[in-house]
């Protein structure tokens, strides 16, 4: 009885700080406020030419915190400058995530942090010791920083002349478009994005824009991995060429995770560039020489993962294009990342799954290793839920829109719910109701219908049972 006292009153004493909101209800209101906060910052008289109405200030803050790019009001011409640098800010905390920003420099000014919230942020930032949450924030803002700096100074040294002359100018053109690549947000000054007459043929800034959406669509985790890689070599190669020391070898450097998001993505890329370069080589691309037509193919179809640049004209592409944009909006880029979408690795999951049951497999198997049933489990949830909200919001616009296509509706829907902000020119034409379905799609595409759930729904505690199996009649 002595020791069952002892136990329980220490176990009193070790009471660890609770929050009110559990992490996925602070994700999401998390959002909710920085859109709220956003819409009205862009309401203020200094942020527009020509004012802005509530849906539409409500709808350009929800896109730049989700990070989408549809905008029903000219970034370059209907905002001010101070406008454009709220945009921007929008983004770059959207990009990151506002649970990010918050967690880490909340642990400076609380001077510390929980053992409830560091579990939390190891789930957020795929950290594998407590110890390291912190230090992998502080290597995600670094690391954005440097990758946005650098994509700013190479976009500064692309410019022509003959396309920014003022020196200021040019500085924010290169800063707002590095960090609208990074995040995925495909937000541009541009009226037409980078379809403009004097920026269409600029390959190099295409390029170098398309590197920052595709780094910043990878993920973080990835990003650490390849780093670790990168580290493993240099360490061999410094081991047996100047050490002279005998060759070592360390297992499992690049984890499955990072194997199977840079096969799909790899995948996705390549198919994407090949398809458009010949359905669309006389039609879109025709302006292009044959170099300029393999880039021009590259950089679109890689911005449908999410990113929401375009230099050709999206409305004249041809429906089997448009088709196989779609499909790659849906996908999107991969897990932990600035970019939306089902994502590379439930879509790889997906695919797997449907070898293994054709091979008679009871489980999923690559690269000698089992995917944990959880993930699979996951991703059909995920892949269901975004199939749900995707087609009520096409049924909620065709309702309300009779007069627009079904083809420009789909695709709006899809480019919102995978937070890529490509259009066939129907944004600024819906109405205020419609404007309001395409925000809650926003929303739910960039905290995902699953955190939605996982918000609203009260959590069931462990049972430690089993009910006895069943099979049940499919197909």
């Amino acid at each position: 009885m002595f020791l069952v006292f002892v136990r329980e009153v220490t176990t009193l004493q070790i009471v660890f700080r609770r929050t009110i909101l559990n992490p996925a209800q602070l994700f999401v209101v998390s959002f909710v406020s920085l859109i709220l906060l956003g819409s009205l910052i862009l309401m203020l008289p200094r942020a527009t030419v020509n004012g802005i109405s509530f849906i539409d200030a409500l709808f350009t803050s929800t896109s730049a915190v989700c990070v989408t790019g549809l905008s029903v009001l000219d970034t370059g011409t209907g905002f001010t400058y101070f406008g454009q640098v709220a945009l921007l800010v929008l983004i770059q905390l959207g990009g990151l995530g506002i649970m990010t920003f918050a967690s880490y420099f909340s642990y400076f000014f609380q001077g510390g942090a929980s053992y409830e919230n560091q579990l939390v942020l190891s789930d957020m930032t795929n950290s594998e010791k407590l110890g390291e949450v912190f230090l992998t924030l502080k290597r995600i803002i670094t690391i954005t920083l440097i990758i946005e700096a650098t994509g700013a100074f190479m976009i500064y040294f692309s410019l022509q002349s003959s396309e920014l002359f003022n020196y200021s100018e040019r500085i924010f053109f290169s800063i707002f478009h590095s960090v609208s690549g990074f995040c995925n947000a495909g937000f541009s000054t541009l009226s037409g994005s980078l379809y403009e007459p004097v920026f269409r043929f600029n390959y190099p800034l295409q390029l170098i824009i398309a590197a920052l959406y595709i780094v910043g669509g990878i993920g973080f985790p990835i990003v650490f991995n390849l780093l670790k890689y990168l580290k493993h070599l240099i360490i061999k190669w410094v081991n047996k060429s100047i050490m002279r020391r005998g060759a070592f070898s360390k297992p499992w450097v690049i984890n499955l995770n990072t194997r199977i998001v840079l096969i799909t993505s790899g995948i996705l890329m390549v198919t994407g560039t090949l398809l458009m370069f010949f359905i669309e080589y006389d039609n879109t691309l025709k302006e292009h020489s044959i170099p300029g037509k393999m880039i021009v193919a590259f950089f679109n179809s890689t911005t449908t993962r999410t990113a929401g640049f375009n230099s050709v004209d999206m409305s004249a592409m041809h429906l089997s294009t448009i088709m196989i944009f779609i499909l790659l909006m849906f996908i999107g880029a991969s897990p932990a990342s600035t970019g939306g979408g089902i994502k590379t690795s439930t879509a790889a999951i997906a695919v797997l799954n449907f070898l293994s049951l054709a091979r008679g497999k009871t489980r999923i198997e690559i690269y000698r290793r089992e995917i944990a049933d959880i993930s699979v489990r996951r991703a059909f949830a995920i892949i269901s839920l975004s199939l749900i909200v995707t087609g009520l919001a096409i049924c909620l616009l065709v309702s309300i829109e009779p007069h627009l296509s079904l083809r420009d509706i789909s695709f709006e829907c899809f480019s919102a719910y995978s937070t890529v902000g490509l259009s066939l020119g129907i944004t600024a034409k819906l109405s205020s109701l419609s404007k309001l379905v395409l925000i809650i799609v926003m929303f739910i595409g960039r905290v995902s219908m699953l955190s939605l759930l996982i918000a609203l729904m009260k959590q069931t505690a462990f049972k430690n049972y089993r009910y006895p199996t069943e099979s049940i009649l499919i197909n």
